[in-house]
């Protein structure tokens, strides 16, 4: 199941700098795990914004959200989720 998830990203102003660069080192770990994994194939910015939009490939409803439960960054996440079909038009094999 192909879903595309766009994530945007509040951190607080006054976060402990050591806290911020923790979290943000353990969801790079965390990401790169999941697409090292074939979970979390793309991945772009979102030009101008602290914000990603990605694709996941996952077997069930509830492994993404498991996935997305488990970053690091996900307390001070904005998510948006869409499930994805394919297209008949696309030309490219099934």
């Amino acid at each position: 199941m192909l879903f595309a998830v766009t994530m945007r990203v509040s951190l607080p102003t006054d976060l402990d700098p050591a806290v911020r660069d923790d979290i943000l080192a353990r969801e790079k770990a965390y990401s790169q795990e999941l697409q090292r994994a074939g979970k979390w194939p793309h991945i772009w910015r979102i030009a101008g914004q602290y914000a990603n939009l990605s694709i996941f490939d996952v077997d069930t409803n509830e492994e993404l959200h498991q996935l997305l439960w488990n970053l690091p960054l996900f307390p001070y996440l904005s998510v948006d989720i869409q499930p994805l079909a394919e297209h008949p038009s696309d030309i490219r094999p099934s």
